[in-house]
């Protein structure tokens, strides 16, 4: 973040972010942070490549480099997620991706203490497993635009700027980068077996039409606990704290260089 924050204040037209998610998701952070009026480029080297697979740049981060060399740039939305640091402040983070709580939040943690020598997909499926094995719904409360407060249990509830997270789980297929608004979805339910079950529908997108899944649009989302326990948050791949967090939308935030797919 910083890094790009200093080549945003030195005036440079185009910065790349040559990593996974979380190394994007910082890069976006510093960016933005920094008011930068220039291109982001993607090369995705990392474990999930998830926002480089929703703005439909090739996974071979050659191919990639090469597709940066046409000068076309898209204006995209970013995220901006106010949350509680794991020292108890409060902190804010930009993100281009997706933010979630839940499970979501505990796979993360499991996958980056994993060495990930197996690659995205298969690092994300396993760690969803070992998180699933144990896991029980954890109770929240949400709400979003300013609607009244929902209490339930859920096992994750996903705050989408992009289509993907979690390795390649299509987790908001409907969802834009320039639309103006987040695309919620909440799974309540899930357990070790329905991901076996359901594995092709989460990555294809029809887990929209299980009954554990809710989905809606927003522009503001906030959360909180409803019990003791802690909530973990993700960020585009990293896990910087928990519940309470608000979730907001930065239209037109950043220029971005690739294609953007239309649903």
């Amino acid at each position: 973040a910083a890094l790009a924050a200093d080549g945003a204040r030195e005036g440079r037209r185009l910065v790349i972010a040559v990593g996974g998610d979380g190394t994007a998701a910082e890069v976006v952070d510093g960016l933005v942070t920094a008011g930068y009026r220039g291109d982001l480029g993607l090369v995705p080297a990392g474990t999930g490549g998830d926002l480089a697979r929703s703005v439909g740049l090739p996974a071979d981060p050659a191919a990639a480099a090469r597709a940066l060399a046409d000068p076309a740039a898209f204006v995209v939305d970013v995220g901006r997620v106010e949350l509680t640091g794991h020292d108890g402040r409060p902190s804010v983070r930009h993100f281009a991706g997706a933010v979630s709580c839940g499970v979501s939040g505990e796979v993360v943690a499991r996958v980056n203490r994993s060495r990930k020598r197996l690659g995205g997909r298969a690092t994300f499926t396993l760690a969803s497993a070992a998180a699933l094995l144990r896991w029980r719904d954890r109770p929240i409360r949400w709400r979003a635009d300013g609607a009244p407060w929902l209490e339930q249990a859920v096992t994750a509830l996903s705050v989408c700027n992009a289509r993907y997270f979690g390795g390649g789980m299509l987790v908001a297929p409907a969802a834009r980068l320039d639309d103006g608004l987040l695309d919620v979805t909440v799974w309540s339910g899930l357990g070790l077996l329905d991901l076996v079950r359901h594995q092709g529908r989460l990555r294809d997108g029809r887990h929209v039409a299980l009954p554990q899944t809710r989905v809606l649009r927003a522009a503001v989302v906030e959360l909180e606990p409803a019990s003791r326990a802690p909530v973990l948050v993700e960020v585009d791949g990293e896990q910087p704290g928990i519940l309470p967090a608000r979730v907001t939308i930065l239209p037109g935030a950043l220029r971005l260089r690739g294609r953007v797919p239309r649903p």
